[in-house]
């Protein structure tokens, strides 16, 4: 696979779902994979920025919808600077997602990838044990517990990945899948290194003279 660097360069992957869903481990897949390609990328990872950006913020829905914004803003100056970015944050709610696609959409592309995975699974997978505290009512406002996730439909995400049936791995391939459709990112012929792009030229050419 080759990644057309015009296309991917303006180019944001926001990756969504509750705490524990794996839509962190699933980005840091997709941004190693990218990264092979020789493509300019930064991976936004939501609470490194809380801690290091605004650690001032709390968790109350207005805070979060401002954490998603100064996101957004990072993301859209960075896709105008030609550089690709992978966002792994909970952005629980529709509103503040659909304001972050329309500031990214300002100079460039963005896909919300929804990582899917029901509470009762991400409990048992969380290494923190932060839900194990927020039912004990330690942490405040804790999405899945004591704050909502309003789950995105069929009509605000571009992928949808069930990460109880999708290894990471089988994960971050789908993804990769779907930039190849939409002409981001083209497959390789590991035999004659010719593109998938290539290949249809090629056969054009010849149809064009007859020969296929």
């Amino acid at each position: 696979m080759k990644a057309k660097k015009d296309l991917f360069n303006s180019l944001t992957l926001w990756f969504v779902g509750l705490p524990s869903s794996g839509k962190s481990t699933i980005a840091k897949l997709v941004e190693s994979r990218l990264r092979e390609l020789g493509l300019k990328i930064e991976n936004l990872d939501a609470d490194d920025l809380r801690s290091n950006l605004h650690p001032d913020l709390g968790f109350t829905k207005e805070e979060r919808g401002t954490n998603n914004r100064r996101i957004a803003f990072i993301s859209q100056l960075l896709n105008k600077n030609d550089v690709g970015v992978i966002v792994a944050a909970v952005a629980p709610f529709k509103e503040y997602r659909r304001k972050a696609r329309e500031l990214v959409e300002e100079e460039g592309r963005f896909f919300l990838i929804y990582v899917d995975c029901p509470v009762e699974v991400c409990k048992k997978r969380d290494p923190k044990g932060l839900y194990e505290k927020a039912e004990q009512g330690i942490i405040p406002n804790f999405t899945g517990i004591s704050h909502p996730f309003e789950e995105p439909g069929e009509e605000e995400y571009d992928i949808r990945i069930d990460s109880t049936q999708l290894t990471p791995e089988r994960a971050a391939e789908k993804v990769l899948s779907h930039l190849e459709e939409e002409g981001i990112t083209e497959s390789v012929d590991r035999d004659t290194g010719v593109t998938s792009g290539e290949e249809k030229e090629i056969k054009r050419k010849l149809q064009e003279l007859g020969y296929l």
